[in-house]
Order: C-alpha cells, then sequence, then structure tokens
C-alpha cells in the first residue's frame, strides 16, 4: 500500500511539514531518519524495518560509526531504499531520565544534519514511540514543535519538506491531535 499524506501545512515560506502514514522505508526523500540505539545495532523497530528493506550496507556503515549518544545523530547510505541516505536519531528510553531534552535534541540533531547535508526533504518516524516506550502523545509534541521551531529558526537551511511517516493507527492518533495543538493554534 502506498504511503498517504494526511496534514500538510507551510510552516514558513517555502518550508513544508507533513503528516504521512505508511512505511517509512518506502518514502522518496533524500533521507529518512531511524529510531537508533546508541550503538547503532538496528535489530528491532524501525530500524530492523530499514535494514530489512535497505541491506546489510547499512549495519555495516553503522558497525563502522560505533557509538553515538542519545540525543546525537549519525548518517549512512540508504542502501537499496528509495531514500540515498539514513540518518540515525539516538532517542532517549523512556525512563532514563530527561527524556524530553534527549528527544528534542535527537529530532534537531537530524535536522541539521540534513540541512548541513543540504538535502531539501527528509522523513522522520515516532522516534522513541515504539519500543522505547515514550509515550505517543507526548512524543508527538516534542517532535512536531521541534521540527515547527526549527524550520523557523533556520529558514536559509536548505530543507523544503520534512515529512513525519507514521505506520500505526494509534500513533497517526497521536500526532494528529499533537498536530492541531502545534499548528492550528496559530491560526
Amino acid at each position: 500500500m502506498a504511503n498517504r499524506e494526511l496534514i500538510s501545512v507551510e510552516v514558513v515560506s517555502g518550508k513544508h511539514l507533513k503528516l504521512i502514514q505508511g512505511d517509512i522505508t518506502l518514502e522518496e526523500v533524500d533521507a529518512i531518519v531511524n529510531a537508533a540505539n546508541s550503538h547503532l545495532v538496528h535489530g528491532g523497530g524501525v530500524a530492523a524495518a530499514i535494514v530489512r528493506r535497505g541491506g546489510l550496507q547499512i549495519q555495516e556503515e553503522s558497525d563502522r560509526i560505533g557509538y553515538v549518544p542519545v540525543g546525537q545523530a549519525a548518517i549512512t547510505g540508504g542502501g537499496k531504499l528509495p531514500a540515498r541516505y539514513v540518518i540515525h536519531a539516538v532517542g532517549p528510553r523512556w525512563g532514563e531520565g530527561d527524556e524530553d531534552n534527549k528527544l528534542r535534541n535527537a529530532v534537531w540533531n537530524s535536522l541539521k544534519l540534513a540541512g548541513d547535508r543540504l538535502f531539501r526533504s527528509v522523513s522522520l518516524p515516532a522516534v522513541s514511540a515504539g519500543i522505547f516506550g515514550f509515550p505517543k502523545d507526548r512524543c508527538a509534541r516534542i517532535i512536531l514543535s521541534t521540527i515547527d521551531r526549527f524550520l523557523r529558526e533556520n529558514p536559509d537551511s536548505s530543507l523544503q519538506q520534512v515529512r513525519v511517516c507514521l505506520f500505526d493507527d494509534p500513533t497517526v492518533k497521536a500526532f494528529q491531535e499533537a498536530f492541531k495543538e502545534v499548528f492550528q493554534k496559530e491560526g
């Protein structure tokens, strides 16, 4: 089944945020973001799906990078994915402490890395909301408000389209509700 656009907003002139329902491994963007662990071992969740579709070279490149602290991001090639690159954002596990700031940093650093590479489009999952246990509604508000802030504070960034690609209905619902809170309060 093809990915489908649910909501789109122009955050600032020429900078769009879109909510997508579907499979992030099918996103045709410059880079997709992987919800990674610090050791970049892609054994479960979104990370495993990315390696299954993109090929073992993604894991092999990740092994060469090694350790990435929580809140930071690293980049590898996209292998056989439609996306040319994978940005590995290390989000927090729920209960480890200072989760909100760590998630903000993981999203911000992913967007910064995409901009530094002059990418025009990037697609993120609900980082930390799956096997890391971050509450979906809280995760959604943090991710969307961080994207909003990044695009507003970096009008010269090459990024023109930031997509949030969500797989399951409960996560989609949480992000749709958070979208109303973050964006429709302005209009």
